[in-house]
Order: structure tokens, then C-alpha cells, then sequence
């Protein structure tokens, strides 16, 4: 199972390593505009990958393919700490994960990696609305595996922002079926400057649909659903609290525990 991983500028590569389940880079330069880290996967793959070493490694799954990362600057960076693709040497690095990996229980909605024009590392976030399309209100930040959640704007205090839009819905995709059980959500309280949702609705590929309903809380509040095979999952139809006079609810975190099938 062959990985590539590269760090290309306006086309040109400027390092790379390939190898067989194991891949490692080390970049000695400081990273410009227009950088991207590209990962490149002989078939598709159950990943261990950490693209920026002031993050965690996260197990992801990889369509065959090329993955592009695009390396953030300005306004783009406000979501990442301050620490993130800076300085003069960068690992980059990827495994492939074992079977005992693969088959336990996990939160299968995260991925710090995520970005608007990922279509082939999952889990990936869209939604119909980020307010006024600024990065630290994106829906990749709601799976970042960030749940710090007492204030808004830059990190640590990314989250998904609305616009104030009472259709607004996230979708969480997982690129295969998985098998759910349980979703956990954190909503941003910023109070007295955010509202709060009361409850909202969970929409599964399969049709089925789970409506929860939360406490006024920062905390990560946890909810066992019926276990259901599922491509993806929808956050919809939030009700926010009609007495409170902030117009500002927003979600920090979901996360989405099971099983691969």
C-alpha cells in the first residue's frame, strides 16, 4: 500500500518521500503562499496522518488518489493555533492503521484536516451557511476535535456560525458506512453573547432521525441513538432559546461515536 507525500509550490515539488504504509517528511523551510502539502494514496486506505506537528495524528480514511492541503495564511490561519505551519522544519507524516485500529469504537467525525475543497479524506463537513464566510466560523472546525467553547472567533475558540439563518444545517460525511451509536455535541456558550440551541434534529443516509435536546451548557453533552449503519449525518432544524435576546447561537463540536461496519 503505497503513500506519496509531497510539498509543492505553483507546481513545482519541493520535497517528497514515498514508501510502503510508513511515511515520513521532514520540510526544512518555511512554508509560503501558495504551499500545499499533497498526500497521495495507491488505493483507498485507513490512514493515521498528521499533516502539521503542532496537531494530534487522526485516524482518517483516504480515497485512492491525491488529497491537497493548502497551507493557510492570513485570515485562513485564524482557526489553527498560533503555533500551526510555522518555523523551518515540518514532519509530515503518514501510517497506515492496523485491523485492532480500525475496529474499535471511536469518534468517527473527526478531523482536523478537513477544509472546503476536501473530497477525498473523511470524515468532511459542509454546510449550507459559515457567517459571512470567515474561517473561524467554517463547518470544518465543528470536527476539529476543539471543544473549547467559552468564547468565539480565533482558536481556541473556532466553531460553526450560522449567519443567523433559521434553515441552517451541517452535514458530517464519512466517505463509507459506519456504524453509529452515539453523538456527542458541544455548543459554543459565549453567553451573554450567544443564544443556545434547545434541541435539534439528526438526520441519517438511511432516513431515520433522532431529535435531541440540550441544556444551556459549554460542556459536551452526550446522547446514545439507536446504532444505525449511516453515510453521513445532518444537524438540522436547531430551535434556539426564544427567550434569550442573543441572536448567536453556534455549535463547537459534534462528534459522532461507532464502529466501522
Amino acid at each position: 500500500m503505497k503513500i506519496q507525500i509531497s510539498v509543492v509550490r505553483d507546481g513545482e515539488v519541493l520535497a517528497q518521500t514515498q514508501a510502503d504504509e510508513v511515511a515520513a517528511l521532514c520540510y526544512e523551510q518555511a512554508y509560503r503562499q501558495g504551499d500545499e502539502i499533497r498526500l497521495y494514496c495507491e488505493e483507498n486506505m485507513y490512514l493515521w496522518l498528521q499533516l502539521e506537528d503542532s496537531f494530534a495524528p487522526a485516524l482518517v480514511y483516504c480515497y485512492a488518489g491525491e488529497f491537497s492541503f493548502p497551507i493557510p495564511f492570513e485570515e485562513k490561519r485564524v482557526c489553527y493555533s498560533q503555533k500551526a505551519f510555522t518555523g523551518t522544519r515540518h514532519l509530515i507524516f503518514a501510517r497506515c492503521a492496523v485491523s485492532q485500529e480500525i475496529a474499535a469504537r471511536r469518534n468517527l467525525a473527526l478531523n482536523p484536516l478537513d477544509h472546503h475543497e476536501n473530497n477525498s479524506v473523511f470524515p468532511h463537513a459542509k454546510a449550507n451557511v459559515e457567517t459571512r464566510g470567515e474561517a473561524w466560523f467554517a463547518a470544518r472546525n465543528a470536527i476539529d476535535g476543539n471543544i473549547a467553547s467559552a468564547g468565539h472567533g480565533l482558536y481556541p475558540f473556532e466553531s460553526w456560525g450560522i449567519n443567523r439563518r433559521e434553515d441552517a444545517e451541517l452535514t458530517v460525511y464519512f466517505g463509507r458506512p459506519v456504524r453509529v451509536d452515539e453523538l456527542v455535541v458541544t455548543l459554543r456558550a459565549d453567553f451573554p453573547h450567544d443564544n443556545w440551541w434547545k434541541e435539534a434534529e439528526f438526520v441519517f443516509s438511511d432516513g431515520s432521525k433522532e431529535v435531541l435536546h440540550f441544556q444551556k451548557s459549554g460542556l459536551p453533552q452526550r446522547f446514545a441513538v439507536q446504532p444505525r449503519t449511516t453515510e453521513f449525518v445532518t444537524i438540522c432544524n436547531m430551535k434556539k432559546d426564544e427567550t434569550d435576546p442573543s441572536p448567536f447561537p453556534a455549535l463547537t463540536q459534534l462528534e459522532v461515536w461507532g464502529t466501522e461496519v
